[in-house]
């Protein structure tokens, strides 16, 4: 399952919000710095999704705040 992202870095409060069937909202607390922003979109992607943080991947968007990641289930 592919999804489409939009992050914000350096939120007070982490947050997931869905904005439609395969569109979402993050907020995270860590600077978009060496990779970290992106760790922990994935770390929440798998807490939301219920899957291993291994079944989840950013395909498009790395160094953006717009992505698509794509989700094994």
């Amino acid at each position: 399952m592919r999804i489409s992202l939009k992050v914000t870095t350096r939120a007070k409060k982490e947050a997931i919000e869905k904005l439609s069937e395969n569109s979402y909202k993050i907020k995270v607390a860590v600077p978009p710095e060496k990779g970290k922003a992106n760790k922990r979109v994935i770390e929440i992607l798998a807490e939301e999704f219920g899957v291993r943080k291994q079944d989840i991947l950013i395909v498009s968007g790395l160094t953006n705040s717009n992505k698509i990641a794509e989700i094994g289930i």
